[in-house]
């Protein structure tokens, strides 16, 4: 079989995929991993964009007719990270069971369940609370979609370029949460769907009224989404060495770096997450005056932005000695935020606000980079110590090793995914306990300390069990 017929093999499986043999990989192997992964970016960056929807459709809320208090606010904002953490758990092995192309094309259409349904719930004040959750649970398909997306993209590039194809992967996808939050400012402006998209709303704040369509905060996604869908079916491929059931992925659960990783990622993605899904309803409370939509886009646009070009970073200075960097300037950038919520000068607090919470997303958004980066590393150096170097067993250690890193890569990203669901809930805990989100960001200092800690002790340290 030539490298040619096995990248173009019927039903879009790639029956001999060797993305570590040179010459398969310049001759046809790289054309046919960039065409993937140029299809999962838009899928991925729609998934969050619907995933952080909420983000934005809160704060506009309570000025069209809706009656829900703070607590009600911050629980819609804060439930689709919790649903999808949830899905993410699952959607980690299924890749492997079903193949990167069906399971990309099925996760991308289920989008349009949500999309659709704020599109409709928002336009009658008198839906009530119970749908509104039932919705921002669904959101939730578009955060399990993650952890599918990076470990379909994994198997498809060599060890020395999965840094750069996970970071543009994860960096360009997570821009989707940047995307809603600088789009959907705009399109409920005006009535762009004309009649089809309903009546606009009256927004009504103090002696300022204007006409609102809110509902295009959902629908504006539906087009995007059904031709990402047609794109992964037809464009797509299954990598048939890829195939694993649930009991042979199950393995990880019996790894230690696979729980040391996840505390690690909880530290990276699950503070950008977080804050990205909480930043604009913390902002509105510490700063009335100011309109948080104006600014809230720019935060995950920098964190994205940095993980997108960070790839290479740590495949060049290891993965393990940047993720120790980044901790160290988010426990800076917390105790920035602590120093000028106290400010004074209300003007001059925001705007020191603002630029520590950008460098908390610059951070996290390079720590999600390097994190993933160290994954792929360690389990391909745990795998040829256990198999060998040599011949058939290197090609089997790399084999496993992938699998492995691959159903890593998902499960590490599920549970890091529950900080959408408690960087929220814990700012505004803090803020009902103390009247200010201060207590929370000094939690979040203690825990970012211990990932330097834990870094430092299993990859960076000389003696360190696996260097990377």
């Amino acid at each position: 079989m030539t490298d040619q017929t096995a990248v173009r093999a019927p039903g879009h499986v790639l029956i001999d995929w060797r993305p570590e043999d040179a010459s398969f990989w310049a001759e046809s192997g790289k054309r046919a991993a960039r065409r993937n992964l140029w299809i999962s970016i838009p899928a991925l960056l729609l998934s969050f964009a619907v995933w952080m929807v909420w983000s934005v459709v809160v704060v506009n809320l309570p000025a069209i007719g809706f009656a829900f208090d703070t607590g009600q606010l911050f629980w819609l904002a804060a439930l689709p990270g919790l649903s999808g953490a949830t899905l993410r758990l699952f959607y980690s092995f299924m890749v492997p069971i079903f193949g990167g192309r069906a399971w990309t094309t099925l996760s991308t259409a289920s989008l349009l369940l949500p999309a659709l349904g704020i599109g409709i719930a928002v336009q009658d004040p008198a839906t009530p609370y119970s749908v509104f959750l039932v919705l921002a649970l669904l959101c939730g398909f578009g955060g399990g979609n993650f952890a599918s997306s990076m470990s379909n993209i994994s198997f498809f590039f060599p060890k020395a370029q999965k840094g750069m194809a996970l970071g543009l992967n994860a960096g360009l996808g997570n821009l989707g949460v940047s995307v809603v939050q600088f789009v959907v400012p705009l399109v409920i402006t005006a009535g762009i769907f004309g009649s089809l998209g309903g009546d606009a709303q009256t927004w009504a704040k103090g002696d300022v009224t204007k006409a609102m369509w809110l509902q295009n905060a959902g629908f504006v996604w539906v087009p995007f989404i059904v031709l990402s869908t047609v794109a992964a079916w037809f464009g797509m491929n299954d990598i048939a060495d890829a195939k694993a059931s649930f009991a042979d992925q199950a393995v990880i659960f019996k790894r230690k770096h696979n729980w040391i990783m996840c505390w690690l990622y909880i530290g990276t993605f699950g503070s950008f997450i977080g804050f990205s899904a909480g930043f604009p309803l913390l902002t509105k409370i510490q700063f009335p005056g100011v309109d948080p939509l104006a600014y809230a886009f720019l935060g995950p646009l920098v964190g994205a932005f940095s993980r997108s070009v960070s790839g290479g970073i740590s495949d060049r200075f290891g993965g393990a000695r940047v993720t120790v960097w980044v901790f160290a300037a988010m426990i800076a950038a917390s105790a920035g935020v602590i120093f000028f919520l106290g400010f004074p000068d209300k003007s001059v607090g925001f705007w020191g606000f603002l630029a520590m919470f950008m460098v908390l997303f610059a951070a996290s958004g390079v720590g999600n980079s390097s994190t993933f980066q160290m994954i792929p590393a360690i389990f391909l150096t745990l795998r040829r110590r256990a198999n060998g170097t040599d011949g058939v067993a290197a090609v089997k250690a790399a084999a496993e090793a992938s699998r492995e890193a691959a159903a890593v890569l998902g499960f590490t990203s599920a549970v890091a995914a529950f900080g959408a669901f408690f960087i929220p809930k814990l700012f505004g805990t803090s803020i009902s306990l103390t009247g200010s989100p201060v207590l929370a960001l000094e939690i979040f200092i203690a825990f970012y300390l211990s990932c330097i800690v834990c870094t430092w002790w299993f990859y960076t340290r000389k003696g360190a069990e696996v260097r990377c």
